[in-house]
């Protein structure tokens, strides 16, 4: 089966399984040359247990963040928020008590995003936290295509390497992606911040592996 009728496939067998049609957008053709660069605060790192107490997302057009265009959300989670994470992320309990349901949460991420692909570093950790709301309320995920600037980053320092250190470790941790590049890094660890960051890094990198 080609890639382009399998993908077809695909979008009919999500779309046979959404559970509200009203989410027929997110499998809409994507707007030329936009993305959404998403990344989630949790109360820990187990994609099974944890959950989300903030998300953050932006818009990218072209080679512009569109920073009058975010998302910013507190997620009121359903258990109390450990100090180990209120150390990471600065939310503590009193903080989110407020927060949006997180189905309320989800749809509104969801209305942000629509169909455009999604940015962000390691993201297959807040797909993974995104999908755990996705699947009892709508019984699909997330089908947005990826892109993750980790590997973007990590092709680009391959590139300058000669063929004898191509096997050697690349460091990809944020804060280094961040100063190779020469971006600006704002405090970490605000939903917010670190989407508007990785999105900064998205242009970047597509701008220098496309030369």
């Amino acid at each position: 089966m080609s890639g382009g009728l399998w993908s077809r496939v695909k979008r009919e067998w999500l779309l046979y399984h959404l559970a509200d049609e009203r989410f027929r957008f997110l499998y809409d053709k994507p707007p030329a040359d936009e993305w959404v660069s998403v990344d989630c605060e949790t109360t820990g790192l187990d994609t099974r247990r944890d959950e989300i107490v903030s998300i953050g997302a932006v818009r990218i057009v072209g080679n512009r963040i569109m920073t009058s265009e975010r998302l910013e959300l507190l997620v009121r989670p359903s258990k109390g928020v450990s100090g180990e994470s209120v150390r990471i992320h600065g939310l503590r309990e009193r903080d989110v008590a407020g927060g949006l349901e997180p189905e309320e949460a989800l749809k509104r991420l969801l209305h942000f995003i629509g169909s455009r692909p999604l940015v962000g570093y390691y993201l297959e950790f807040d797909v993974a936290m995104i999908n755990r709301l996705m699947w009892p309320m709508l019984g699909v995920p997330l089908p947005q295509p990826r892109i993750e600037v980790s590997g973007m980053f990590y092709e680009y320092k391959h590139r300058q390497l000669p063929p004898y250190q191509q096997g050697s470790e690349i460091d990809l941790r944020f804060a280094t992606l961040m100063r190779d590049l020469g971006l600006p890094m704002w405090p970490a660890h605000n939903a917010v911040n670190d989407a508007v960051m990785a999105g900064l890094a998205f242009i970047k990198l597509r701008q220098l592996l496309a030369q």
